[in-house]
């Protein structure tokens, strides 16, 4: 065999062993992730029980329901709007293997745009997946994009025209769940998507919601409860609580003229009392320097500690970083303090959720000792 013809071989084989190896990573991303539910859980359900169209497909999802068998509110908790925002999903994460309900119910969806799990965000270098030491093993969880993923809908447009306002967003907004409530039947997969959510709130009969998210350390809405102006007594209650706990968040309104967003339409277009919440995630921001699984986990970065150390930063951010337990700890927190707020405003609708991890404990326990 002549020289050339040797190395055209090697070549082709250096590129097989390379394709075969980027197509195993590709396809792990769609291997789902083990959540185990807990005791607490009643049922289990998947999202397209409240829109056939999913069935199939990878944005369909779990939806667990922790059922207290006494009448009460019911209550919904979203995680995994963004799949790049590792916090929402965890949190929502130890309430379905942990939590119980002593009065009303809880229905909790971990990975809400379940297609945005099966892929990371371009040009990024984001990692596939972050891991968590439970008590018997290490719990690995995918880490996706902030939307669907892009080959469910692909092209996006060079404009979005936001479903039924008309508003004009970035093109790839289109993928991006929190633009896409109200959704419509014979939209995009994420329209499905946000429109099997509205089912899921009318046909359940949910009235409070929360929908768990983070955003980089220097966006202005960051540790903050983004509020309906419907709630917005119950939530200046809430912060009251958490305040005293030496918890600081910062109350914001929902822009009435922002569409697309779950804490507006669901407040708009159902009874429910919608809430957002955000947390302070390093990840996601411009300023961070080495992006990988630590930075998921730790939450430590050089960089964002020099801009808090000359005051270029509107949170607290020191050498502990923003670790995940922390995050995960205050959304927690914070939808219990909202629990507890709305009864307040509502006596006689109950909602009790046992067995959720205080702040501290969380935080000197690590997330993994609150997963099955």
């Amino acid at each position: 065999m002549e020289r050339h013809h040797i190395v055209a071989l090697c070549l082709l084989i250096v590129v097989a062993v390379v394709c075969t190896l980027a197509g195993r990573e590709f396809l792990k991303m769609h291997e789902p992730d083990e959540i185990i539910p807990g005791q607490g859980v009643t049922k289990i359900e998947n999202l397209s029980t409240y829109f056939g169209a999913l069935a199939g497909m990878s944005s369909d999802t779990k939806v667990y329901i922790l059922d207290s068998g006494r009448p009460g509110a019911t209550a919904l908790v979203l995680g995994g709007t963004h799949p790049n925002e590792p916090a929402g999903f965890m949190t929502a994460v130890v309430l379905t293997e942990h939590a119980s309900a002593r009065e009303g119910r809880l229905i909790v969806i971990p990975q809400v745009c379940g297609s945005g799990f099966t892929c990371t965000d371009p040009l990024e270098g984001y990692p596939q997946s972050f891991s968590v030491q439970s008590k018997s093993k290490m719990r690995t969880f995918r880490f996706g994009a902030r939307g669907s993923n892009p080959l469910t809908e692909w092209p996006d447009p060079l404009v979005f025209l936001q479903y039924p306002s008309g508003q004009q967003l970035s093109g790839n907004e289109v993928r991006n769940l929190n633009r896409s409530y109200p959704g419509r039947p014979d939209g995009t997969v994420t329209e499905r998507i946000a429109f099997a959510v509205m089912q899921l709130i009318e046909r359940e009969n949910v009235d409070i919601a929360f929908d768990l998210h983070e955003a980089a350390p220097e966006i202005p809405i960051i540790n903050a409860i983004v509020t309906h102006e419907k709630g917005k007594d119950a939530a200046a209650s809430a912060l009251f609580t958490l305040e005293s706990e030496n918890l600081q968040y910062a109350l914001e309104m929902s822009p009435p003229n922002f569409h697309g967003l779950s804490h507006r339409e669901w407040g708009d277009r159902s009874p429910v009392f919608p809430y957002l919440m955000e947390t302070s995630n390093p990840i996601q921001g411009r300023l961070r320097g080495k992006t990988n699984e630590a930075l998921v986990v730790q939450g430590v970065d050089q960089k964002y500690y020099e801009a808090a150390q000359i005051g270029s930063m509107r949170i607290t951010y020191n050498l502990e970083g923003e670790p995940l337990a922390r995050r995960v700890g205050r959304h927690l927190r914070g939808v219990q303090a909202l629990l507890g707020a709305y009864m307040e405003s509502m006596p006689e609708k109950r909602i009790v959720v046992d067995n959720v991890p205080a702040y501290e404990q969380i935080l000197e326990r690590g997330i993994g000792e609150y997963l099955h």
